[in-house]
């Protein structure tokens, strides 16, 4: 018989997607084999399509497909409590915890789902992370606080063999035994942080993947003891010997050394694999450790081909995988400009190096690593290892850079204070993506480290107007005999021209751009051409004379110029892309207090709380009274607050 047409369209309309009714881990629970597989598939066809229009960390997400849905399969979330470190793999857990939908296809944009795991989105997030290496500890903690409550829940920590390079991580093993008797940390291994892992740490868990031998020769034992009358306790004798005797009958691990029992590799694409060791691991009573092989990018050839560039990237074509281009004629990114210009001066000058944690195209350090590699250290996810083998670079006549983001800046912050500034080491600190971050959100935003580096005694602080004075600032910092710090946003320059020869800056010398007698705007960095516009405005519309100066330096301050304002000038007005709370306008507030002048002042940064993720840097300002018109109007209330009647432009 034949088929109607209505029957023909029917069977024409693609399958019902399992994804779309997993709601919650139960749903996971309930499904076949066949089914798993399946809904591994549709994630995966998912979080591409949803990454390609918004960006996003793809490879890692990739990765963990089949081991989040096992985690979930044999777990129960949030009873028992995952802690995923750095957080930028949580994507699968997001889409079976409740998050899918229009939330997940808003990811990483204003009112969508954060990139990273955040504990006031879900109670399945046991605990928000954005940085590398956190994981570990916390799942400890909770695993403590479990046994003080005596309670039985399950705490698994899920960490990437990148973040075993990280101090805090070693640390953290070196306490587990003593600490708790039952934790299950998986350790997911595909061989890359952002970069390709570096280090005796990636060699060693290099051989022990590639070792079957060794995990057979420890199986085979494991079942002669256990079949032992008390062969339970016949193997923890024979563990705790084989630690103690220093491996004289069969090589332990490394993580065996440390207390923890080894089981793998396992194959982290492979299903029931993964399901059968877990449920082993979840009957164990002491800490274990499963090594868990992954392939960062599985299941789009360009992100496995290329997993740098797919770690995390804006938006892309989800068929070839190529990038998004930007507009023709867009100015160069303000990371490239450095580095490059770090390439030119390290060619002149071989005693200038350049150093990063993990992040060689992210802080532009692959100019360098390029044209000159021995002049190039990637040291891995260990920023207080960074500063302080950059220190002890300095003490040897070694000019060293330091590439960083400002906030992964902060981990390495008593090294700064203890090692550089301290003993007046010429170390340069460049600090990409200073200011917002607006897809990544409260971990990645840059909006800190004025406060946190401005009570430093000997630094130098600076943030250069465009990317002509990028250079300039990096020339004047390799000239110093001091520890120096230089901020910059993430994304396009201005377009403006680099000079053939960089210019040596006066240190501490602010720059007036434009003169005014009613308001004087200092602005420091990017908010040089908000200054700008803000001026123009005000002038267009109140008729009021208002100047606009290039702070440059933050620390030392330009006093002279400053108060030369003050006296004269009935309103001051300063702008960074910071906090409030500690920046730059309170650099101004306490050179005018120390100076007994009452001059008005009105500070404009971020305020002090916690910013979110959103669509863009405007949308964000928007959201917390920092348009263009909400400036506007916060400058102009105050100066007519000050002023009941107009005055005359240039009065």
């Amino acid at each position: 018989m034949n088929s109607s047409p209505a029957d023909s369209s029917a069977s024409s309309l693609p399958p019902p997607r399992l994804l779309d009714d997993v709601r919650s881990p139960a749903d996971v629970k309930g499904l076949s084999a066949t089914q798993l597989t399946q809904l591994a598939a549709e994630i995966r066809d998912e979080i591409i399509q949803v990454t390609s229009r918004n960006g996003g960390h793809v490879g890692p997400n990739l990765g963990v497909v089949e081991l989040t849905l096992a985690l979930h399969r044999v777990f129960d979330s949030p009873t028992d409590s995952f802690v995923f470190d750095v957080a930028h793999q949580g994507y699968v857990h997001k889409l079976v915890t409740g998050r899918g939908g229009d939330f997940f296809r808003k990811l990483r944009q204003s009112g969508g789902a954060s990139g990273f795991l955040m504990r006031h989105e879900s109670p399945h997030d046991a605990f928000g992370a954005g940085h590398a290496g956190t994981a570990l500890s916390a799942a400890l903690g909770m695993a403590s606080a479990r046994d003080l409550r005596g309670t039985d829940e399950h705490v698994v920590a899920i960490c990437g063999d990148a973040a075993f390079t990280c101090g805090v991580t070693l640390e953290a093993l070196n306490n587990v035994v003593a600490s708790t008797k039952r934790l299950i940390v998986v350790l997911n291994d595909n061989e890359w942080s952002i970069a390709k892992n570096v280090g005796a740490i990636s060699k060693y868990l290099n051989r022990l993947s590639t070792n079957r031998t060794y995990n057979k020769i420890h199986h085979d034992l494991e079942r002669f003891f256990t079949s032992l009358p008390g062969g339970n306790d016949m193997h923890r004798v024979y563990m705790k010997w084989k630690r103690e005797t220093k491996d004289f009958f069969v090589e332990s691990s490394l993580f065996e050394k440390f207390g923890l029992r080894y089981l793998g590799p396992i194959d982290g694409h492979n299903l029931e694999e993964l399901i059968k060791n877990l449920e082993f691991a979840r009957q164990c009573d002491v800490p274990i450790l499963l090594h868990v092989l992954t392939k960062k990018g599985q299941g789009l050839e360009a992100a496995m081909l290329h997993p740098e560039k797919f770690h995390g990237l804006g938006a892309f074509d989800p068929q070839t995988g190529e990038s998004i281009k930007p507009a023709v004629g867009t100015p160069p990114n303000y990371q490239d400009v450095f580095g490059q210009a770090l390439a030119r001066f390290a060619k002149a000058d071989a005693r200038i190096v350049g150093i990063t944690g993990a992040m060689p195209s992210g802080t532009g350090l692959t100019y360098l690593a390029n044209e000159c590699p021995r002049q190039f250290f990637d040291v891995g996810i260990a920023e207080e290892h960074a500063v302080i083998f950059a220190a002890g670079l300095a003490t040897k006549g070694i000019k060293p850079v330091v590439a960083v983001y400002s906030t992964f800046l902060q981990r390495g912050y008593d090294q700064i204070v203890h090692d550089v500034a301290l003993q007046n080491l010429p170390v340069v600190f460049c600090l990409d993506r200073a200011g917002l971050s607006p897809n990544d959100g409260p971990t990645h935003h840059g909006i800190f480290d004025l406060a946190y580096l401005r009570c430093i005694p000997n630094a130098t602080l600076m943030q250069p107007k465009d990317e002509d004075e990028l250079v300039d600032m990096l020339h004047t910092g390799l000239a110093l005999n001091a520890p120096a710090f230089i901020r910059y946003p993430r994304g396009a320059g201005r377009g403006v021209k680099i000079k053939d020869k960089p210019a040596l800056l006066p240190v501490g010398h602010a720059e007036v751009l434009r003169e005014g007698s009613n308001i004087m705007i200092w602005a420091l960095g990017t908010c040089v051409a908000d200054a700008f516009e803000l001026a123009e405005r005000l002038a267009r519309d109140e008729g009021l004379s208002v100047g606009v100066v290039n702070a440059r330096f933050v620390k030392p301050l330009d006093r002279t110029l400053l108060l030369s304002h003050a006296a004269c000038i009935p309103m001051l007005v300063t702008m960074e892309d910071h906090v409030v709370s500690g920046g730059f306008g309170s650099a101004v507030l306490e050179v005018l207090q120390e100076a007994d002048c009452s001059t008005t002042v009105e500070r404009i940064g971020w305020p002090d709380r916690f910013v979110d993720h959103g669509s863009s840097v405007q949308a964000l300002r928007a959201q917390h009274g920092l348009s263009p018109d909400a400036i506007y109007r916060r400058v102009l209330d105050r100066w007519r607050n000050r002023h009941a009647a107009p005055i005359e432009a240039g009065a």
